[in-house]
């Protein structure tokens, strides 16, 4: 299935009477592509119209059940940006906690990341997140709205999991703690290099909040969620550093 027009029959199959059902048909012809093409043919079936629509919510209705993908969540972002009244009732209907599991151990409501994310609103995310990481340190950080690197290290590797499969699902896998730790990672640990790689920094200059950041997918891998190097590198430090990413 190498393009939507040449494979998927979306114009045929909105009259084809042959086709008993072309919306199963299509959801089957999707499954079994590989992730990689998945992604493709995800933003072309959003490009199609109710049809394609229909085929994008009963792939997901079809996988409930099983742990999302970043195609799930390319999906959903998809019905999500239609705008369509009937495609939301019915997302609320399958979904209503949203697609990823938010398991807290701390009991935050990850409900409103979720919803950013989905709705491809990164900077919100961003600040949410930040919030969230704040709730999980105690009142005091949620009071000045910032961490101390030791708070980080009670953080609940739940919780903590919780926050990087939401970036993850819903950025096809470009951003999240755990993959700017992979990426601090392949460069040996270097903090500078790891600024230049994901765009945090050119030169000798910090890129500026909020400008300066893409909030968008075409941001370079890791990119996001941010966190304030003008304190130093030691919450970063930690969070890159915690249990939650032994497994």
């Amino acid at each position: 299935m190498t393009s939507v027009s040449s494979n998927l029959p979306l114009t045929q199959g909105v009259s084809d009477s042959s086709s008993i059902d072309p919306v199963a048909d299509l959801v089957s012809q999707l499954a079994a592509e590989s992730v990689k093409n998945q992604l493709r043919l995800i933003r072309e079936l959003a490009d199609k119209g109710q049809l394609g629509l229909q085929v994008l919510l009963a792939f997901l209705v079809a996988r409930r059940g099983q742990f999302p993908t970043i195609a799930d969540g390319s999906a959903y972002q998809a019905l999500v940006a239609a705008q369509s009244e009937q495609i939301a009732a019915s997302l609320q209907a399958q979904f209503p906690q949203g697609l990823v599991p938010m398991e807290s151990v701390a009991n935050v409501n990850y409900l409103p990341l979720q919803q950013a994310l989905a709705a491809q609103d990164f900077q919100t995310a961003d600040r949410l997140t930040l919030q969230a990481l704040c709730e999980l340190a105690g009142s005091a950080a949620v009071q000045r709205k910032w961490l101390y690197f030791s708070e980080v290290k009670t953080f609940p590797v739940t919780d903590l999991r919780t926050i990087d499969t939401l970036w993850r699902i819903y950025s096809e896998d470009k951003f999240g703690f755990s993959i700017q730790r992979q990426l601090w990672l392949s460069v040996g640990k270097n903090w500078d290099a790891l600024w230049v790689k994901i765009g945090w920094k050119s030169g000798n200059e910090w890129t500026r909040y909020p400008q300066g950041f893409t909030w968008n997918l075409s941001a370079p891998k890791g990119h996001l969620p941010l966190s304030n190097q003008l304190r130093g590198v030691q919450v970063l430090a930690s969070l890159l550093n915690h249990p939650a990413w032994d497994t």
